[in-house]
């Protein structure tokens, strides 16, 4: 039974949540509009080594200020193994297949990643499959489906960009899952930054190249590149970290299906892709359907009731 005490503090904690979820998916969406941007002049590997290097000074200052423990055995492991599964090598990936994806269609495809956290939890986490959940599901990732149907992005989509962004969806969904168990026994910053250093220690070896595409690449693919890491990946991770702790891993995984309709309306505003009507009706499909997910039945008046 949950007292009113536990139950007024979960009200209290949830508008903090929403607001850390509505942060992370609008830096995440960015994410998918600036790397296909910067494409050209930053190769997949020092794109990701640039973005880590640039994530990780501004998550050990918030490190120092919430001075969290450091993880420890079995945490650490997890740490470490979330960090090169999410970090490092589903950042590469993303970043390949984006010179092969117009913007759009790689988000549809990293937009897997939910449903297969959402089932591995139901079944691994004992989440189980609330009809809610179900159900927004099922009606965000249709929503994706049209999204991606009325792209307007790259001309061509090749086999090797679509096989890459399904891979990036495996990755996501690795480290979702391996960062859900880390948080049992670590703090959410520390669990951040410590993945990011791992994830930059695995994508050194892009160090010399990185260095060689930074003399030529222009300013503004350089300002993006740091925008990637300050905000899409030190912020949004972050932010994601709190609502990974605070919500099960399946309905936080679930909010992101939202990432390609707003995806499709930065891309709108800063590149000049106008989104088709399939478009549109996809982002209002997907923002329902993770409206449709995060609706959680009501408890009998029994049941929050101190005995």
């Amino acid at each position: 039974m949950t007292s009113p005490s536990s139950s007024s503090a979960s009200a209290a904690g949830r508008p903090l949540v929403l607001v850390a979820a509505a942060v992370t998916v609008l830096l995440w969406a960015f994410a998918f509009v600036a790397i296909r941007a910067v494409g050209d002049e930053l190769s997949p590997g020092p794109l990701a080594l640039v973005r880590l290097a640039s994530a990780l000074p501004v998550l050990l200052v918030i490190a120092a200020v919430v001075r969290p423990a450091f993880p420890r055995g079995r945490g650490l492991v997890l740490v470490v193994a979330y960090g090169v599964f999410w970090f490092a090598a589903y950042t590469v990936v993303l970043n390949w297949a984006e010179h092969h994806l117009d913007a759009g269609t790689a988000a549809m495809l990293v937009n897997v990643a939910p449903l297969l956290v959402a089932v591995v939890a139901g079944f691994t986490f004992g989440e189980g499959f609330p009809r809610p959940l179900v159900v927004g599901l099922v009606v965000a990732f249709a929503g994706v489906v049209l999204i991606a149907l009325g792209s307007r992005g790259a001309p061509t989509i090749d086999g090797l960009g679509i096989a890459l962004g399904l891979l990036a969806a495996v990755l996501y969904a690795a480290g979702v899952l391996t960062q859900k168990v880390a948080l049992r026994t670590v703090e959410p910053v520390a669990a951040t930054w410590v993945g990011c250093a791992a994830g930059l220690l695995a994508t050194l070896p892009f160090a010399p190249q990185a260095v060689v595409e930074l003399q030529t690449a222009s300013t503004g693919a350089i300002v993006a590149a740091l925008a990637l890491g300050i905000g899409s990946t030190a912020i949004a991770f972050s932010t994601w970290a709190y609502v990974l702790q605070h919500s099960g891993a399946g309905p936080a995984a679930a909010t992101t299906l939202v990432v390609p309709a707003l995806a499709t309306l930065i891309a709108w505003l800063v590149l000049g892709e106008v989104p088709t009507l399939l478009a549109l009706l996809g982002g209002a499909l997907a923002l329902g359907g993770v409206t449709i997910s995060r609706i959680r039945p009501r408890r009998r008046a029994r049941e929050v009731v101190a005995p």
